[in-house]
């Protein structure tokens, strides 16, 4: 795969990377690299510790994310994927498990579970993932935004919502620059979703 370089139009850029719409089912699309990410590592953090245990739902997305490509937007936005790569699981499904382990690297919660789990669950983690993407319009950014809120799950009521977003520059169109940037992007969402879960619960 070429590298786009900063002179590249966003037509170019999609272009070098061979981007369009996948087959689903082509065996020509079967993906030869599987990419995850890393949980923000918040063991040192300071802060107070709780009692309660919490529950990270499976996050919500758009069906054009809900999916194991990694998504590349042009503006529209128009999603298109990296060939010949994916996600390890379903995008939803790795942001869920990574936001329980960097929950679980705080050592501030009691517990900190999936549904199945069997823990009694004080208060649930629901979160909606609005990018998670290579934006190229412009300059190649790794782009992440995750809107999250906080439930009593004794009452139902809504303890705080809020909105997370971080992006990191790409240096260029690969697939490796790409997940590269959006797995930063995510360590700084993450660690700043943990720090807000851990003052409201």
């Amino acid at each position: 795969m070429k590298k786009a370089t900063t002179s590249m139009t966003r037509r170019s850029v999609l272009s070098a990377l061979g981007l369009g719409a996948l087959v689903a089912g082509c065996a020509s699309n079967t993906p030869s690299a599987y990419y995850s990410l890393t949980a923000a590592d918040l063991s040192g953090a300071a802060g107070r510790s709780s009692r309660v245990q919490v529950l990270v739902a499976p996050p919500r997305a758009l069906k054009a994310l809900d999916t194991s490509y990694i998504a590349v937007v042009d503006q529209g936005p128009v999603y298109s994927y990296f060939p010949k790569s994916a996600w390890a699981d379903t995008l939803p499904n790795v942001v869920q498990a990574k936001l329980q382990e960097t929950l679980q690297n705080t050592g501030r919660l009691r517990g900190v579970g999936l549904p199945g789990d069997g823990l009694l669950i004080d208060y649930q983690l629901q979160t909606e993932i609005r990018a998670f993407e290579l934006q190229v319009g412009g300059a190649n950014r790794g782009v992440v935004e995750i809107s999250a809120r906080i439930v009593n799950d004794r009452n139902g009521r809504t303890v705080a919502t809020k909105v997370f977003r971080a992006s990191t520059p790409a240096g260029s169109a690969s697939v490796d620059k790409a997940v590269e940037a959006m797995n930063a992007s995510a360590d700084r969402v993450f660690a700043e979703m943990a720090a807000w879960t851990i003052q409201n619960v």
